[in-house]
């Protein structure tokens, strides 16, 4: 996990997880942020979406728990509900949360990166967690991204190999002249 993006004092930046092996993975982020809490309070939040999530993305928009809300529990469980539990309708305390479910076969790495910023993002599926009485909103996306590891084809170590080889021989007959 890298965090060197993320700027702990405020909450905002880009979070980054890397993770080799085969087979299933679960990775997600939860984040409850309270905007202008100390001006405001922070039960006149909502949560919105935009966008669709991605196949194997889960999300959530939820209370955090201190009353009726289940996301961080949905959380560990690996079964975010793609539910918004703080509707506009509906205003409390908003919390977030993204997660990827995913499988990497064995030649296989991938970068998840979670990004929490007050810029909407220009396209994908994001949460938007919002305080009506505040110019201040938050956007919160992810993405994955699965890379192959290149493993040279049998031909081309062997024609490696044979290219050693005949270095080799070159070196040892030249030595033998010496």
């Amino acid at each position: 996990m890298n965090t060197s993006s993320f700027d702990t004092l405020i909450g905002l930046g880009t979070v980054t997880v890397s993770l080799s092996g085969a087979g299933p993975h679960y990775v997600g982020l939860f984040v409850d942020h309270e905007i202008d809490e100390t001006s405001n309070t922070f039960f006149n939040e909502f949560g919105a979406t935009s966008g669709s999530a991605a196949a194997g993305q889960s999300w959530e928009i939820d209370e955090p728990g201190y009353i009726f809300g289940d996301i961080f529990s949905n959380l560990i469980a690996s079964s975010l509900d793609n539910s918004n539990g703080v509707p506009g309708s509906a205003p409390d305390d908003v919390s977030m949360a993204l997660a990827w479910d995913f499988n990497l076969g064995s030649l296989e790495t991938s970068l998840i990166s979670f990004t929490v910023s007050n810029v909407a993002p220009t396209s994908g599926f994001y949460l938007t967690h919002t305080d009506p009485d505040s110019p201040l909103s938050l956007y919160f996306s992810s993405a994955l991204k699965i890379n192959s590891v290149s493993v040279p084809e049998p031909a081309t170590v062997m024609l490696f190999g044979a290219g050693l080889a005949a270095f080799g021989a070159v070196r040892r007959r030249r030595a033998a002249r010496v």
